[in-house]
């Protein structure tokens, strides 16, 4: 760990998170964990998968979209709500707001993958798309929010998203028992954060390591130089962590609790991907195996002693756009 064990004054704690799973209870799915020999024999470890693509639509984000959404007062959930995102957290938001009665809008890109686009319009909510190239979501939701009197979702800087994204990791250790290592995708740190923030409470002694796409190394650049890193739009088929950088929430909390990040390429996602699909018979998008291609493509050698350990890999969504990945093979 980074910081010292006794812990700094934080935005999300372990209470906050036992809380989320609470709200949770009967609404969120309870994911189920999946094993493979196959894996446990290639890498020396016993490996066990989170498999989040089997969440309501599809991702961790509902974890996170219902607990903030829940938690709204009256006259919010009257006013509706904004979010911007490249999908998952769109769908998310659409689903809680269904579910909870609330108005929902979401900003979204022009070039995000059409099911997600598709997806998020079927759950219920209007979707206002911008070209990246020209426009910043940030700023474009913060005027549209303002204009219309909804209240803000963001997709990751948000301390009820932090705490029901590590509703995750919670869940994980219930279902395996103590982890010596946990592996999760990175984009803007919500999920990293909340499931780093859980297992130090949970399974103490669990290294957390984060991992994002080569391309968008802005939190592993962080996460080293101790400062805030930016990536621009970067490019990459992990679509879900094209963000620009750790909010100023997530990122404080992934200095104190995370161990390590870790990077990985898009054709060695390209062909953890397609392993797991083959193999494993998990349906999962490029975002949703970063973690498990940091442990199949070797990335932890010589960095940890993890042979022989005990492994959890967060697979963070499903949604996958079949067409466009099918033109990638």
């Amino acid at each position: 760990m980074n910081a010292p064990s006794t812990a700094p004054a934080l935005p999300v704690g372990h209470a906050d998170i036992a809380a989320a799973a609470a709200r949770l209870e009967g609404h969120a799915r309870r994911t189920p964990v999946m094993t493979s020999r196959m894996v446990d024999e290639r890498t020396g470890a016993q490996v066990f998968f989170k498999c989040e693509n089997f969440q309501r639509m599809g991702a961790f984000k509902f974890r996170g979209a219902f607990n903030a959404l829940a938690q709204l007062t009256p006259e919010q959930k009257r006013g509706g709500v904004l979010a911007y995102s490249s999908g998952n957290h769109a769908q998310a938001v659409a689903l809680a707001g269904t579910l909870l009665g609330v108005k929902t809008v979401i900003v979204m890109p022009l070039d995000a993958p059409q099911v997600k686009l598709e997806a998020t319009r079927g759950y219920g909510a209007e979707v206002i798309t911008y070209d990246p190239k020209t426009a910043r979501r940030e700023e474009l939701a913060v005027n549209i929010a303002s204009e219309r009197g909804l209240t803000l979702i963001p997709p990751y800087n948000h301390v009820d998203v932090i705490a029901g994204q590590g509703t995750v990791a919670k869940e994980l250790i219930e279902q395996t028992g103590a982890l010596d290592y946990l592996l999760v995708p990175c984009g803007g740190g919500g999920l990293l954060s909340g499931c780093a923030v859980a297992a130090s409470h949970w399974s103490p002694g669990c290294k957390v390591i984060g991992v994002e796409p080569e391309a968008g190394d802005d939190a592993t650049r962080s996460f080293r130089s101790k400062t805030l890193q930016t990536c621009r739009d970067p490019d990459t088929i992990a679509d879900g962590a094209r963000t620009p950088s750790l909010g100023m929430i997530t990122f404080p909390l992934v200095l104190h609790y995370v161990h390590d990040m870790l990077t990985v390429s898009d054709a060695e996602l390209l062909r953890s991907l397609f392993w797991v699909w083959e193999r494993m018979k998990i349906v999962a998008e490029p975002t949703g195996v970063l973690a498990a291609a940091a442990l199949l493509e070797g990335k932890l050698d010589g960095r940890h002693d993890y042979k022989g350990r005990r492994i959890g890999v967060v697979i963070s969504g499903g949604n996958a756009d079949i067409k466009a990945l099918c033109r990638l093979i």
